[in-house]
């Protein structure tokens, strides 16, 4: 069995003083955002013990938030900064969740990007699962919005396309209805 959570990062500034897109951060309500999904993910195991987390400034940083709420309640996780993350289409994702675990091979496995290819991938993936889940995740994977996947599989390189279990989906929005 292989966990996997897609993390779309958290909500950012408009425009980067740079001008350029990887460059923009995260706003204050990002920030919180950031800090309350490494709340949830630190009460609710197994944690990621690998973390993958796109290039750009505002994953890094939706990271590291989430990392500072749940860093005294969890094991570190084995954390790698991938730049073929940034821009991602479904395709290249699901090719990095292949790939990008081994050696490590860890039983759950972060990934901290981008839409649309987060939102497209994790629609792609799911056969099955959680109807509510399903449902709220139809239309948009929000920023700072949590899809869990469960796979079936003896290693990440069986991941395929509809054998997903979708297990939950979690987001700012979502937790301040709880």
């Amino acid at each position: 069995m292989r966990r996997l959570l897609l993390l779309r990062h958290a909500k950012t500034e408009t425009d980067a003083p740079s001008g350029r897109d990887q460059d923009r951060h995260l706003d204050d309500r990002g920030q919180r955002d950031a800090a309350q999904l490494g709340d949830w993910i630190a009460a609710h195991p197994p944690f990621p013990e690998t973390v993958l987390v796109s290039h750009a400034v505002r994953a890094r940083q939706t990271w590291d938030i989430a990392w500072e709420a749940m860093k005294d309640r969890v094991a570190a996780p084995q954390v790698e900064i991938l730049p073929e993350l940034y821009g991602a289409d479904p395709a290249q994702i699901l090719e990095t969740i292949r790939t990008a675990t081994v050696p490590a091979d860890p039983k759950q496995l972060l990934l901290i990007g981008h839409n649309p290819g987060m939102h497209e991938v994790a629609l792609m993936l799911m056969g099955g699962g959680d109807p509510a889940s399903a449902k709220a995740i139809a239309d948009n994977l929000p920023t700072a919005g949590l899809a869990i996947f469960d796979f079936d599989v003896k290693d990440w390189g069986d991941v395929a396309y509809r054998r997903g279990k979708l297990v939950q989906f979690v987001s700012p929005r979502l937790l301040r209805l709880e």
